[in-house]
């Protein structure tokens, strides 16, 4: 959820007398029969909330743990596979997404000292691997190779900070998708590890000092034994830990005990004189700015400007000025230079103004600025002098997303990748000196992209806002109404949804389907001002938003209500949870990945408690009325024919306390009037998503996919 750093032995019930046809035929739909569901723990919890009475049935499913939790996880992965497995499609399906995952995939070159460093996946691969290399034109050599750590592929690479020299690498490693990382140096020359390891860390980097010696990074107080996956995570410390020594001989640089939310992310600027900690207290890009003068042994970290009010993202200095993009007076966006000396807010200098279009992320290399800007949702990225002014917009074909540009502040190169909704992912290598980019890789896919198109078109909501929304499909589609569409969105905490190629969105439009994108309040793609006419009191724009879309789709004969599914990812999940239950006529298909479902109660698990800022919380009488008029799990009535439902999470996911899917299936199938299935798919060893191993990726797409065109009557091929 966060933008910084930003799935047991008794089955319960029957399933139905369902009459498949035989491999090689095709059936439409289940026939109409009520399905039995397994019997979900149920205890007589009654919650009071400023005066109103709540009843939590479900509460039991929160103890992940317990015998009675387990063996409903073990009967519904029961039923629902049991379904999913009979559907001829998913073979289809499965077999179309391997092939078209099976192809080179690099990550955008880094350099530090003499030597490259980037990701490479040859195809299938669970993990990406890193390597390294002195020279573009030579054979690179692996470095890190996360699939040797487990057999499933669960052991991911969560992060990589290099030394100045590119001499030592730190890295951290995430188990079954745990937010949860170890942090581990390694010797690049030999790639070999030294004795360093570092616990309980999340949500950190590591900022390393420019002799080598050593690196600050964040971390949590350890967690009550068997809490881990649960235990609201407050109180986190910044740290300098030096290479070599164990974890318990660190530096506490900075604390905070009588701020309990404040958290800490270390910068050490290019040059080596500064630290500079940036201070958050939620997922809001709000901060407070500390520094540090590295060059005085006897310096103390001293405040420079912010009270949490607006976004101050580091760039970079010259001497004691300092860079930074901020929103302060410029909700879309720009840059300005703050003097150390005398930091005041009277005496900041602008450098790049605001525009009309978003300012998403600014590097400094090559003595310039590259801003990456947002013209409605699609990059468009502008090179610009150390004065601010203009020196060229780099061309990018088409609608997509451009990333990267990272690099020193006298490199002669950078490099940048640009991917879009029918093009894969292609990494250039920028030079200043000519002026000029050239492909650095260009992987090839088992498709022509030739034959797919996308188009963006714009909307009215309930209110009448403009709302983009991005439309791609293969060439050729006609307006009847009845071409199945997938519908797709997020809408939360200033996050851009843009262009991205997916194999998995690939292998729906060559079914015919129709991949829609809305970019909804509550996102970052128009800005500060945008994002917060999608949050706390005014959550609800996202999902009128949202249904808008739905609407539009269908009032323009794209699809019709049989023929639409709607689907979205942790707040996303929320996204769908809330539009079905109160659109549940709307919809032929819903299908909520890892949602936030109990609005009541999410601050109470894990780092759920950060995320008030876009929410709002159930402890402020207001607020409380806000939440519970949408949230999904309180939305679910009685007697309402609900459309047919896949619901997805995963059992160690610990940024996202899974019982919220629980209690939502739970709740949903009690409830359900209609014919349609209510399913939800617990993967195990899995976490949020970040980290997942190809194999478990493809299978779920491959499920969910499955489980639209059988709901659908679809005939693939």
């Amino acid at each position: 959820m966060m933008k910084r750093l930003a799935a047991m032995t008794v089955f319960l019930g029957a399933l139905p007398s369902m009459n498949y046809a035989t491999s090689g035929e095709s059936r439409e739909t289940a026939p109409n029969a009520p399905f039995k569901y397994p019997a979900a723990p149920k205890a007589n919890v009654v919650d009071e909330y400023h005066g109103e009475r709540v009843a939590d049935p479900f509460r039991p499913l929160e103890e992940l743990d317990s015998t009675a939790t387990r063996e409903w996880i073990e009967a519904e992965n029961k039923l629902t596979y049991s379904y999913l497995e009979a559907i001829p499609a998913r073979k289809v399906f499965k077999d179309r997404l391997t092939k078209l995952w099976n192809y080179e995939k690099f990550g955008v070159p880094q350099k530090e000292g003499s030597r490259y460093f980037f990701t490479r996946n040859i195809g299938l691969q669970n993990q990406s691997v890193l390597y390294t290399t002195e020279s573009l034109a030579a054979e690179p050599r692996e470095l890190l190779d996360p699939n040797s750590l487990s057999k499933d592929g669960t052991v991911a690479l969560a992060g990589t900070s290099i030394s100045d020299d590119g001499k030592l690498i730190a890295y951290g490693l995430a188990e079954a998708g745990s937010d949860w990382n170890e942090w581990r140096v390694r010797d690049v020359a030999t790639g070999r590890d030294l004795a360093d390891r570092l616990k309980w860390i999340k949500f950190s980097g590591a900022a390393w000092t420019k002799d080598g010696k050593g690196f600050y990074y964040s971390r949590f107080p350890e967690p009550a034994a068997g809490a881990d996956l649960k235990e609201a995570n407050y109180f986190q410390k910044l740290y300098y830990h030096r290479v070599g020594d164990s974890q318990d001989r660190d530096e506490l640089v900075y604390e905070r005990p009588d701020q309990k939310k404040w958290q800490f992310h270390a910068t050490v600027s290019d040059d080596g004189t500064w630290l500079i900690v940036t201070i958050s207290q939620g997922t809001d890009d709000k901060y407070k700015i500390l520094v540090r003068d590295l060059t005085d042994p006897a310096a103390k970290l001293v405040e420079l400007v912010g009270h949490f009010d607006y976004d101050y993202t580091f760039l970079d200095n010259d001497g004691p000025i300092l860079w930074f993009r901020t929103n302060l007076n410029a909700p879309r966006g720009r840059v300005i230079a703050i003097d150390s000396r005398d930091p005041a807010p009277e005496r900041f200098k602008e450098i790049i103004p605001q525009t009309d279009d978003t300012l998403d992320k600014v590097s400094v290399v090559g003595d310039r600025f590259i801003a990456v800007y947002l013209k409605d949702a699609h990059s468009v990225v502008k090179i610009h002098r150390l004065d601010g002014g203009l020196e060229k917009e780099l061309p990018l074909p088409g609608l997509g997303t451009a990333s990267g540009f990272g690099g020193k502040r006298k490199d002669a190169e950078t490099f940048y990748a640009l991917n879009s909704f029918t093009a894969p992912t292609t990494i250039y290598r920028y030079d200043f000196t000519s002026g000029a980019s050239e492909i650095f890789r260009r992987p090839r896919v088992d498709f022509d992209p030739s034959r797919y198109e996308t188009r963006q078109v714009f909307y009215k909501s309930k209110d009448g806002t403009r709302i983009p929304l991005f439309l791609s499909y293969k060439k050729g589609l006609e307006r009847t109404g009845e071409n199945p569409t997938y519908l797709y969105g997020y809408g939360g905490f200033n996050i851009p949804i843009t262009p991205t190629f997916s194999p998995s969105n690939l292998a729906w439009m060559e079914q015919g389907g129709l991949f829609a994108v809305a970019n909804m309040r509550g996102g970052g793609e128009y800005g500060e001002e945008w994002h917060q006419a999608g949050t706390k009191l005014k959550k609800q724009n996202v999902f009128d938003d949202f249904i808008a879309a739905a609407e539009y789709l269908i009032a323009e004969k794209y699809t019709s209500t049989p023929r639409l599914a709607i689907g979205g990812r942790s707040n996303g999940g929320l996204l769908i949870g809330a539009c079905m239950t109160q659109r549940p006529d709307l919809f032929g298909v819903a299908l909520p990945g890892v949602g936030v479902l109990d609005m009541l109660r999410f601050h109470k698990f894990t780092i759920g408690w950060a995320w008030i800022d876009d929410y709002g919380s159930s402890d402020d009488a207001e607020q409380f009325r806000a939440l519970y008029a949408y949230s999904p799990l309180h939305r679910v009535k009685p007697g309402t024919r609900y459309p047919a439902t896949l619901i997805t999470t995963g059992d160690h996911d610990d940024r996202v306390f899974p019982a919220h899917s629980f209690k939502f299936a739970a709740a949903l199938q009690e409830a359900q009037a209609g014919t349609e299935p209510i399913l939800i798919r617990i993967e195990t060893r899995a976490g949020h998503g970040a980290g997942k191993p190809t194999s478990k990726v493809i299978d779920e797409y491959v499920d969910q996919w499955a489980f639209v065109a059988d709901r659908f009557g679809m005939k693939v091929h």
